[in-house]
């Protein structure tokens, strides 16, 4: 094995990117005899999937205990309007009923968008800090500190809204680098075959995690424990610091480094995962990219879904206690509801299109173009349906519940598309579609306040809902035209020899 920094001891392994595992290579695997049934890919999974519900808990939390933080009679109070939907029997009409804070609706917006000027700024450099010192530490980093964070949000709160809103901005800087390098990650781990299926599953955990955060978040503010409110940002920082542990006791950069990976895994591998070499570090081929056709493809479908979820994620809690007069509890099991539906329209279309693949019935271009069409062509009917809900609690449940879940689906389309087209550089490539659709967490919520003025009427959400179909609409039509599974030939650019290990042990 030479001795060159470049690669330290993961040139050992390097070679068997082009060739047939063997015992004599990796170490021995007879740990994994008579456990078939579970496998190295499986851990990964599970702890990608549990580390996606933990950062959607930390990132979410604030949607639904803002609600509780906030006195009502500051933000929009309930106006004689015909515009305007009616109190329920037995509601409760004190304008003092709410929080202590005493935060307008310019502040709210702030805040519910802080954490994502952070997340913007982090994507891209998340990318390329995952394919210089490896996504295990980059993913584990990612996820433990916004959870350390999270555990000093009520003491910034108690303390000045510019603290908290710091505070957010430091949250959403550090978990900005996860995604591009959990996709890195599974750009080595996972076949292109097999990525509807294990994408589907692992980032359920994005549902999960919002299911989590609005339902027990609104129940944990309708309590006194720890304080009613504050115990939401304890309970779901906490988590995060627990689940820590095991990835990075457990957790491996590539199969090849996996101590307790069985050859007949490995051997799968590394025979189904073509074009991704890891010996180096690839230069950015900046003109390529550019000029890439699928690329921006893929950075038109990213910023109409993100706009689209970062809409309903961040506003949903709002629009149920403003315009349908929801309490706490309500509100929280309601805003988690349409979460659930995506998560089992995710997981059950991932698990269809597997099927038909390994059929040869759809290839992987007709999956991701499928996918991402089914998710956003009707989650945008169904937003454009919501002019004609009214005031009806249980319509309105019903039609967003189909709006949020049935984009579901996409999690087999666009969101691996980075992965098809250069998987040794998928995570500079989600770090720059992912900086785009990000920045529609804090544009999303500027645009909703800007629409509302602080008078949250039935038309002014409307206007809102249809804005986010007119761009899932335009921009998937974008993503379906110019979209391929083939890797570009910038992929294999001359590696970019670096001085530190590329992945360490």
């Amino acid at each position: 094995m030479t001795t060159e920094i470049v690669l330290g001891a993961a040139m050992k392994k390097s070679a068997m990117e082009t060739s047939a595992p063997s015992p004599s290579n990796k170490p021995s695997s007879t740990g994994n005899i008579g456990m078939r049934w579970w496998d190295a890919r499986r851990t990964f999974v599970l702890l990608s999937f549990l580390g996606l519900t933990v950062a959607y808990m930390v990132r979410v939390c604030l949607s639904i205990a803002i609600v509780a933080i906030v006195k009502k009679n500051v933000t929009t109070d309930i106006s004689d309007s015909n515009d305007t939907c009616p109190l329920p029997d037995g509601a409760i009409t004190d304008n003092d009923v709410g929080g202590e804070y005493e935060w307008d609706d310019h502040i709210q917006a702030i805040l519910l968008g802080a954490f994502f000027y952070g997340y913007t700024v982090s994507n891209f450099p998340g990318g390329r800090v995952a394919e210089y010192f490896g996504p295990r530490l980059t993913v584990g980093l990612g996820i433990l500190v916004p959870s350390v964070l999270t555990l000093l949000s009520p003491l910034c709160i108690y303390t000045s809204p510019v603290l908290f809103i710091v505070l957010r901005v430091l949250e959403g800087m550090t978990q900005g680098v996860t995604f591009p390098a959990m996709h890195f990650m599974m750009s080595a781990w996972v076949p292109p075959k097999d990525k509807a299926k294990y994408w589907s599953l692992l980032g359920s955990g994005m549902q999960i995690g919002t299911v989590v955060a609005m339902s027990v978040g609104g129940w944990l503010c309708s309590t006194t424990f720890l304080g009613g409110w504050p115990s939401v940002f304890y309970v779901f920082g906490g988590l995060g610091v627990i689940w820590a542990i095991p990835w990075f006791l457990l957790i491996h950069d590539l199969p090849e480094h996996h101590p307790r990976i069985s050859d007949a895994e490995l051997q799968y591998i590394l025979e189904h995962r073509h074009y991704a070499k890891r010996d180096k570090v690839v230069a950015i081929p900046w003109r390529h990219i550019a000029t890439s056709p699928p690329f921006w493809a893929i950075m038109a479908s990213s910023f109409c879904y993100n706009y689209s979820f970062y809409t309903l994620l961040t506003e949903l809690p709002t629009y149920f206690n403003k315009i349908l007069h929801f309490d706490m509890s309500t509100n929280g099991l309601s805003s988690a509801l349409p979460y659930i539906v995506q998560c089992l329209a995710s997981v059950s279309w991932g698990m269809f299109v597997d099927i038909l693949q390994k059929r040869n019935v759809l290839s992987v271009k007709t999956v991701r173009r499928l996918s991402t069409s089914l998710a956003l062509y009707s989650s945008a009917v169904c937003l454009i349906g919501m002019m004609w809900v009214n005031c009806d609690p249980t319509v309105a449940m019903v039609v967003m519940c189909l709006a949020v879940g049935l984009i579901g689906p996409i999690g087999s389309g666009s969101p691996v598309s980075e992965q098809d087209i250069a998987p040794n550089l998928a995570g500079t490539l989600k770090g720059l579609t992912n900086t785009l659709g990000s920045a529609t967490g804090f544009v999303a919520p500027a645009v909703t306040g800007a629409i509302t003025k602080g008078n949250h009427t039935v038309s002014a959400w409307n206007t809102v809902f249809v804005i986010a179909a007119i761009f899932n609409v335009i921009f998937c039509t974008i993503y379906v035209i110019f979209v391929t599974d083939k890797v570009q030939p910038w992929n294999d650019s001359e590696p970019k020899k670096i001085s530190v290990s590329v992945i360490p042990q």
